[in-house]
């Protein structure tokens, strides 16, 4: 048997465990990959025999990591990452540095995009290549330099520093509104509520919201969206009710195209923040979008408490 310098397994089943463990998937895994689940199965069994050790939990509902696993995946983690930033600034030589930037569909279409011209005018040698999703799984594609998330700040493998904390509230359009001008926050359930149906478990939804503020309620009805701007969409053009956070719908109220209903308003359960990988060295590119961010949220974190508006 012939013995590598290093004394390592083959690259390519390094490379498939660790497209494995990072989705925590084997199908994920040999889709990224461009192979049969069979195959990502067979180089992964493969390997534990060499290693003697056993990498994978097999259940019922997935897989998970063992302790040697999760070893073996925060240094290969870690590597590829260096390999990959030296080729990536290789193959760029001189051109613009570029950052991978992800987050969902309402906060990129909302928050972040009416805010990103500041960052191209102070900033014009930087590159930054949006990745809009709402599947969290997503974020850990490879070249994701940087995320925004919300939750309540904590993610296995990430650091993260919070951005802005929000407030939420119901809001339709004028003519809904005028049509139910006297409603309350009780009668709330009663009415054409406009749901989104987020992958985020953390994300609030119209039954949360009437528990946490006492509004008692049977089974709800009402349109169900996958994205929030759609669900924000459809609120403009009168078909009903959807739940409002304030940085994000702030435009639409102060140009009249969306209006406050009933007195309802609670602090969002959870925050926005920005997240990057502990197994993943940032570059000097990523470091200025990061304190850009910052800086910006920052900014408008300011400006709410000096209008004296909660955030």
């Amino acid at each position: 048997m012939v013995r590598r310098y290093y004394d390592l397994p083959s690259l390519t089943a390094l490379a498939i465990f660790e497209a494995s463990a990072r989705h925590l998937s084997f199908k994920l895994a040999a889709s990224e990959l461009n192979v049969t689940p069979s195959a990502v199965s067979r180089q992964i069994k493969s390997l534990e025999e060499e290693l003697g050790l056993t990498l994978f939990e097999r259940g019922k509902v997935g897989i998970s990591l063992t302790t040697p696993g999760q070893d073996l995946y925060a240094v290969l983690a870690s590597g590829f990452s260096k390999v990959s930033q030296v080729v990536r600034t290789m193959r760029l030589g001189d051109r613009p540095k570029i950052v991978t930037l992800a987050c969902a569909e309402g906060l990129g279409s909302m928050w972040l995009m009416p805010r990103m011209s500041d960052f191209w005018n102070r900033y014009p040698e930087i590159s930054v290549d949006h990745l809009i999703s709402n599947d969290t799984r997503d974020y850990k594609r490879a070249e994701v330099d940087l995320c925004l998330r919300y939750g309540l700040g904590s993610w296995h493998g990430e650091s993260a520093e919070l951005l802005f904390r929000d407030i939420m509230y119901p809001v339709c359009g004028p003519d809904y509104l005028q049509e139910h001008r006297y409603a309350t926050a009780r009668e709330l359930p009663e009415l054409s509520l406009l749901h989104y149906n987020s992958r985020d478990p953390e994300w609030p939804g119209w039954d949360e919201v009437l528990r946490r503020a006492g509004v008692p309620h049977e089974t709800l009805r009402g349109r169900k969206f996958s994205k929030y701007l759609a669900t924000i969409q459809a609120a403009v053009a009168n078909q009903g009710i959807a739940i409002g956070l304030h940085e994000f719908i702030r435009p639409l109220i102060d140009e009249g195209k969306l209006s406050r209903m009933t007195e309802l308003e609670l602090l969002a359960p959870g925050a926005w923040f920005v997240t990057w990988s502990d197994n993943k060295a940032l570059s000097p590119a990523t470091e200025v979008l990061r304190s850009w961010l910052l800086e910006t949220s920052a900014e408008q974190r300011s400006k709410v408490r000096s209008s004296g508006e909660l955030a």
